[in-house]
């Protein structure tokens, strides 16, 4: 995009002027997410964000990839004492060893829970019944950090055995996979996002 255009381009006003940041909006962000692995990835990416920018996430997602072994929930779920420790020695993530040790109980989590009943894809998505959220902000302020649903989605994921799942870390995670479209009423990307919830149908089971 020539640099006059993206003058003209009217976005969320949170990822400013950041190019990582825009990439992230204009691509992935509000976009309804329905596969397993790429769901569990985000919810990685979210909890390892507490406290921290998202954009400073961002720029190590790749090493999040390469460290977690591609978000693979099987292989995390064998990992011991030797990996998180591996883990907490590199230099592609956030080195916090609570974080870490949760992208293994999460991945375990996961697991049982596809055991259980119907895996994490339908488990989420069962929250808005299905189909995404479509609200109608108008400035980035009015945006809630947190909603009922979100409270009721942490809750429920803690029971089932899952950590660094706060409302917040939900919320923002909802808002990262679509299944509420916030982006603002004057962004470029609310419109087409709000076309694809329309269009929005849940698989009955993702196998990955």
């Amino acid at each position: 995009m020539h640099g006059d255009q993206t003058t003209r381009t009217k976005r969320c006003s949170w990822c400013g002027e950041h190019a990582d940041y825009q990439a992230y909006h204009d691509e992935e962000w509000g976009v309804p997410l329905t596969e397993e692995q790429r769901l569990f990835e985000f919810l990685t990416l979210e909890g390892a964000q507490a406290g921290l920018s998202w954009l400073t996430i961002l720029r190590k997602r790749e090493g999040y990839r390469r460290v977690f072994e591609g978000f693979d929930r099987e292989r995390l779920a064998r990992w011991g004492p030797a990996q998180l420790a591996e883990a907490q020695a590199s230099t592609g993530i956030v080195r916090n060893r609570l974080k870490i040790k949760a992208v293994v109980t999460n991945a375990r989590a996961t697991i049982e829970l596809a055991e259980r009943g119907p895996g994490l894809s339908q488990f989420l998505w069962g929250f808005v019944d299905g189909a995404p959220r479509q609200n109608q902000w108008h400035r980035h302020e009015d945006i809630p950090a947190e909603t009922p649903l979100s409270r009721q989605l942490s809750r429920e994921l803690k029971q089932r055995g899952f950590t660094f799942v706060g409302p917040t870390i939900c919320y923002a995670f909802m808002q990262a996979v679509g299944m509420v479209n916030d982006h603002l009423v004057g962004c470029f990307r609310h419109e087409p996002c709000a076309r694809l919830g329309q269009r929005f149908t849940l698989p009955e089971r993702d196998p990955s």
